[in-house]
């Protein structure tokens, strides 16, 4: 059974990364550039995007973590990923990936599971997407899920165990595991996904909190599932703010920028 996700155990870790900010490069669709390196600036984070063929690889070792997300994916962006994955990997820098829309076409599914043996930190997706990559299969409506998070959690259990990343299947309730222990975020609300980006922005946090974190450390467990309270808990206070999607976002950025370590509990109150 899921483990409930404490708020001390994400104050810990919000704390931890805005002690230490790290730079994330991000390597993720040219639809929600923006909105992940708001949100990364927002959360105390310094994002960049290095697209280039003669850049990439370079910067991804010099970085504190790198996201690599394939909502546009198409050739030339996919050898640039796999150049900056293979260095991040070979300076010991962790990679997350966002596996958006696997299971809906050939091409991106298997782009998807040749990365993912190229050993990522954390993968982060909704259902649809963590079952695909599982071989359960999920198949999604487009980028969206048809199944909800809940059904997930063996699935994410599974790849887990079979990679060694962190996985984090999304939705309702977030579950966040290392294949042996599951943890659940159960804060968000349904406005977040009427905007374009949250998701992939959750993703960017998520390879934000596994910089400076040990491959099969607690820790790592822990840095994925507060990025996910933190994503949910900035989204659930934003909506109660809101009027509708065109007031969520500023209200969403501005609720991550206000996030007190030690004041976590009043969002939940």
């Amino acid at each position: 059974m899921p483990t409930p996700l404490t708020l001390d155990l994400v104050a810990h870790q919000l704390a931890r990364l805005r002690s230490q900010p790290p730079l994330v490069h991000l390597l993720t669709n040219e639809v929600v550039q923006e909105i992940s390196a708001n949100v990364l600036l927002a959360v105390g984070a310094a994002p960049a995007m290095i697209v280039a063929e003669e850049e990439a690889a370079g910067f991804a070792a010099i970085a504190g973590a790198v996201l690599i997300n394939v909502g546009t994916l198409h050739p030339r962006q996919l050898r640039v990923m796999h150049q900056a994955v293979a260095a991040a990997h070979a300076a010991g820098v962790p990679w997350t990936l966002d596996p958006v829309a696997a299971g809906v076409l050939a091409y991106r599914t298997e782009a998807c599971r040749e990365l993912i043996r190229l050993q990522p930190a954390a993968i982060r997706g909704n259902a649809s997407e963590i079952m695909a990559l599982a071989g359960f299969g999920g198949q999604g409506r487009g980028v969206d899920s048809t199944a909800g998070s809940s059904d997930a959690v063996t699935a994410a259990e599974q790849l887990a165990r079979d990679t060694g990343a962190i996985v984090a299947v999304t939705g309702e309730t977030d579950y966040i595991t290392d294949g042996e222990r599951t943890l659940a975020a159960p804060w968000g609300n349904p406005l977040m996904t009427r905007v374009v980006g949250t998701g992939c922005a959750l993703s960017a946090l998520v390879a934000a909190f596994t910089a400076g974190t040990r491959a099969g450390s607690t820790e790592r467990l822990h840095a994925v599932a507060a990025a996910c309270a933190v994503a949910g808990l900035a989204g659930a206070s934003a909506s109660a703010a809101s009027t509708g999607p065109g007031s969520f976002k500023p209200a969403f950025l501005d609720a991550l920028y206000n996030l007190d370590p030690a004041r976590l509990q009043d969002l939940t109150a």
